[in-house]
Order: structure tokens, then sequence, then C-alpha cells
């Protein structure tokens, strides 16, 4: 998984390292809105947790439906903010 992940961060123009160095910044959350639905990453700054919660909530999604979403191109990403 770690292969499919530096992939996908590569085609997008970022590296591990870059991501790393702002993980104490961030938080994600990972899974599924419903069971057809694309595995969807939703990332954020820690300042604007409180946005996480007026989202619809996200199911659980495997490691290999992860996996298989990257491989596929199937992962949306979104960017969660507060509204000003």
């Amino acid at each position: 998984m770690k292969e499919a992940v530096d992939a996908a961060l590569e085609e997008q123009g970022l590296s591990r390292d870059t991501i790393e160095a702002l993980a104490g910044q961030l938080i994600w959350r990972v899974g599924r809105i419903s069971d057809d639905s694309p595995v969807t990453v939703r990332v954020g700054f820690a300042t604007d947790a409180a946005a996480f919660a007026e989202l619809p909530r996200l199911r659980n999604a495997t490691d290999d439906e992860v996996e298989s979403a990257i491989a596929e191109g199937e992962v949306r990403v979104e960017w969660v903010a507060r509204r000003s």
C-alpha cells in the first residue's frame, strides 16, 4: 500500500516528506459516504476540526478498498475548512 500512496502523492506533485511535515497541523478522515461511493479523503487544518462535524459521516474503508480505489483512480479528496 505504501507504494500506491507514494505514487498517488507523486502524481499530485507531493512527496511523503512534505505530507509528514504537514501531518502535525492537519487532520484527515478516510472512508466512503456509502457502499457504492468513491473512497473519500477529507483533509483540513486542525484549527478547522469543527468543520468536519458539519459533513456527512464517512463509513470506514478497509485497506483493500483504499488500495483498490487508488489503483482505479477512484479516490475523492476534499479540503475541509471553516466557512467565513
